[in-house]
């Protein structure tokens, strides 16, 4: 199914998960969806491995902890998620080489927490890791400084921007 894009959401400069200035990061690009989710878009290469040909857990655990972490902006656009809890259950290897999608989705949402669960899909569409977890909420000011937010912390515009996505 189809879902449009309704926003892009910024990307951290040096972040392992999608920093365009980290040479070992997946470069993931993050949209919200016009259901409420939250679909990152990413890349594995050869050195995001831990056995030849398998992203590594940790990894793929990060991409869905951002992910699903993502997913209270949806809803709350100055709020960022610190990860309290996060379960992970993998089902299947995650290859490298490999163009992937992870999806959020906001489940619960409290005055301080907010909980959500998210996958990564494999290119045929089938689920290789589920995630559950808890966030406490934070404002950007709380965590880091005026100067990464100007300079580190911005929308990255491709040229070859998709408007829609299917999942």
């Amino acid at each position: 199914m189809k879902h449009k894009i309704v926003n892009k959401q910024n990307n951290s400069s040096g972040c392992v998960v999608c920093g365009d200035r980290n040479k070992f990061s997946m470069n993931t690009r993050f949209y919200d969806l016009e259901n409420g989710n939250v679909v990152a878009l990413f890349h594995t290469e050869e050195w995001h491995q831990s056995y030849p040909g398998r992203v590594h857990g940790g990894l793929i655990a990060a991409v869905l902890d951002e992910t699903v972490g993502r997913t209270i902006c949806v809803v709350e656009p100055d709020t960022w998620g610190v990860t309290v809890t996060l379960e992970i259950k993998y089902r299947k290897p995650v290859p490298t080489g490999a163009a992937l999608r992870a999806v959020g989705r906001l489940t619960r949402n409290t005055r301080k927490l907010f909980e959500g669960s998210g996958e990564i899909l494999l290119p045929d569409g089938s689920v290789a890791v589920e995630c559950r977890g808890k966030y406490m909420k934070m404002y950007p000011h709380e965590l880091v400084d005026t100067t990464f937010l100007d300079k580190e912390w911005y929308r990255i515009e491709d040229a070859d921007e998709p408007t829609e996505l299917e999942l």
